[in-house]
């Protein structure tokens, strides 16, 4: 398995034999308003895509937590294939079609790619009455024989539902969505550094890679932060923090790269 961060949430892997494009946030630095009611106003992405879009569209599918704009923008429904494999929640599947995407798989426990299987999970995006307006959001593990068990939690905070996936699967590799993007009330609506630190502590033989950082206007939680963070508790050899562009492969069936 190779995952490779391309900005945000935005990953390119390799899985399985297959490649899949998660979460795809495509225009360019600026091009999208400030989320409203937050910190800071700069325009979003705040940084460029490091890999060139004709890299990203040759994946052979995409799989989506949601359609917040951050995750999902009109650059990448108007430049991906319309036949493109679509996995999603049930909740954007209507979504997706109307954009004309004609190869949609909602998943609504579980469902099976060729030799991938991928469940669904579930999270928080925030809490109170601003988690509730965040809407559904969800999560992913796959498997597949040969690879690592990969959980992907979405845009949650550590929450019940992302400790039971944990258990559950027992995943050798997760992906969290960090930054700690919060809103001028209430807290978090992504993983801040505590939540970073009680995943790694619920999964300790996993390797734990946190994305979702320093592309947003409304993420103040810092990749130096978090990893000055994560050293101070001994976690720097399980908990990766990388640059945009950056690749990491793993061995199969191995946490360790």
């Amino acid at each position: 398995m190779e995952i490779q961060l391309i900005r945000n949430a935005t990953h390119y892997i390799e899985y399985g034999g297959k490649k899949l494009l998660l979460d795809p946030m495509l225009s360019p630095a600026g091009a999208m308003p400030p989320i409203a009611n937050t910190p800071n106003s700069f325009p979003n992405p705040t940084v460029n895509l490091q890999v060139p879009v004709t890299h990203l569209l040759q994946a052979d599918a995409v799989l989506l937590t949601h359609t917040h704009p951050d995750h999902f923008d009109a650059v990448a429904a108007a430049l991906l294939p319309k036949d493109i494999v679509f996995f999603c929640q049930p909740e954007d599947a209507g979504k997706l079609q109307e954009q004309g995407f004609r190869d949609v798989r909602p998943v609504e426990s579980g469902i099976v790619w060729d030799s991938i299987s991928i469940v669904r999970t579930s999270g928080q995006h925030g809490t109170g009455e601003i988690g509730k307006r965040m809407g559904q959001v969800s999560g992913f593990v796959l498997n597949a024989p040969g690879e690592p068990v990969f959980y992907i939690a979405g845009d949650t905070i550590w929450c019940p539902e992302v400790e039971q996936a944990l258990a559950e699967h027992t995943p050798d590799v997760v992906l969290l969505f960090g930054g700690s993007a919060q809103f001028l009330q209430g807290g978090p609506i992504t993983m801040n550094e505590v939540d970073v630190a009680k995943v790694a502590s619920a999964v300790p033989d996993a390797q734990v890679i946190v994305a979702h950082m320093e592309a947003l206007n409304h993420c103040l939680l810092r990749r130096e932060d978090l990893r000055a963070y994560v050293a101070g508790l001994g976690l720097s050899e399980r908990v990766r923090v990388p640059e945009d562009g950056e690749s990491i492969r793993f061995h199969p069936s191995s946490s360790h790269v």
